[in-house]
This record gives structure tokens, C-alpha cells and sequence, in this order.
């Protein structure tokens, strides 16, 4: 039976063999990692356990950058962001489908898992306008994940941190820093 997911992702497949523009954005569509690895990943341990006091609430991971990368994470930079641009198109639907099964799988085995999506830009612009851009990417895979792929909007928490957090230090427009970042936080989170 075609469901929604399935014909996204037959429709992806179609539409991969179209030409993207730039080395680096062929060289993210060669680079997506594949459900498999995310979910290897985000089930990583914590680098560090932390006792139940020491846990934090979301809006304090928001702020204390020791504490986040405690969590497992890993960069998506396959899902490249277009310069200023915070809309994931159709054609990266197939990128965000290895995401979702990855996500889905870690929920299948514990409901109450949390993520976090990191929205990150270049340095390219102001710090407030970037800081805004990031925000709104993290909520855009946030609403595709939700949407489109039915990932529960409770097991997702979204942060932007601009140009805080560079893959490449430069100042100049570099698509390796237009990305977004996942991390399971349930172990440093204080439960809801």
C-alpha cells in the first residue's frame, strides 16, 4: 500500500537523479546519513551520566552549551539550507524520511524519548538576523518531521544558536554551517 511516506520517498528517489548545484550541495546529497547511522548516533550513550539533580530543563540546555554536548548528537548537513533560507523543499524530503525512521525506531522502544533540533547558520549577515534564521530552521524540520512523517510534537524541542557554533570557522558563506544538528537529551533533561 502507498502511503504518504512511501510516495514522498519513491518521489525522491525519482527526483534524485536530477542535477543539484555547487560541490558542496553534491557533495551533502553523496554524504546523508543513512536512518540507520542517525540511529546509531542519538542511541549513543551520554558522554557523561548525570544524576537527577544535575539534569536541566529544556530552556537551560538552551543556554548551557556543557550540559548539550553531553547528549548524542549528529550533524545533518545533507539537508542544506539555501543562503538565508530556511525551507526544507520537497526534493529533501527523502534526507528528512531517514531522520524520521531513525527517530521513530528510538520511540518504538521508549516513548518518552526527547530531541532536541539545533537550527545553525554561517556567519555571513547580522548576529540577530542569523540567530533568527537558525531558529526558524530548527522549526522547519521541527513541522516537516511532525507533518508530513508523524513524528510526535512532543518528542521534539527546537533551539537556534545563529552562527555561535560554526563547523567551519570563516566568515565568509560556507553551506557546511547552514545545517541542522539532532541530539537525544532525555538523559540530561529533568522528565516533564
Amino acid at each position: 500500500m502507498l502511503n504518504r511516506r512511501n510516495f514522498l520517498t519513491a518521489a525522491v528517489a525519482l527526483a534524485g537523479s536530477a542535477a543539484i548545484g555547487g560541490t558542496g550541495e553534491a557533495f551533502a546529497q553523496a554524504t546523508t546519513p543513512s536512518a540507520a547511522r542517525i540511529e546509531q548516533q542519538l542511541q549513543a550513550a551520554p558522554r557523561k551520566r548525570l544524576a537527577p539533580q544535575e539534569r536541566v530543563t529544556v530552556q537551560e540546555l538552551r543556554r548551557r552549551p556543557e550540559i548539550r554536548r553531553i547528549a548524542p548528537s549528529i550533524d545533518i548537513q545533507s539537508i542544506n539550507f539555501e543562503f538565508a533560507s530556511a525551507e526544507i523543499p520537497r526534493s529533501q524530503y527523502g534526507k528528512v524520511d531517514n531522520i524520521a525512521t531513525a527517530m521513530e525506531r528510538i520511540l518504538r522502544r521508549n516513548r518518552g524519548e526527547v530531541f532536541l533540533i539545533e537550527g545553525h547558520t554561517d556567519a555571513v549577515g547580522s548576529f540577530s538576523s542569523n540567530q533568527v534564521l537558525s531558529e526558524r530552521r530548527a522549526d522547519s524540520l521541527k513541522r516537516v518531521l511532525v507533518r508530513e512523517f508523524g513524528i510526535p510534537r512532543r518528542a521534539l524541542e527546537t533551539v537556534g544558536y545563529g552562527e555561535e557554533f560554526l563547523l567551519v570557522p570563516t566568515q565568509r558563506e560556507e553551506w557546511r554551517n547552514r545545517r541542522v544538528t539532532l541530539r537525544r537529551v532525555t538523559d540530561v533533561v529533568r522528565p516533564f
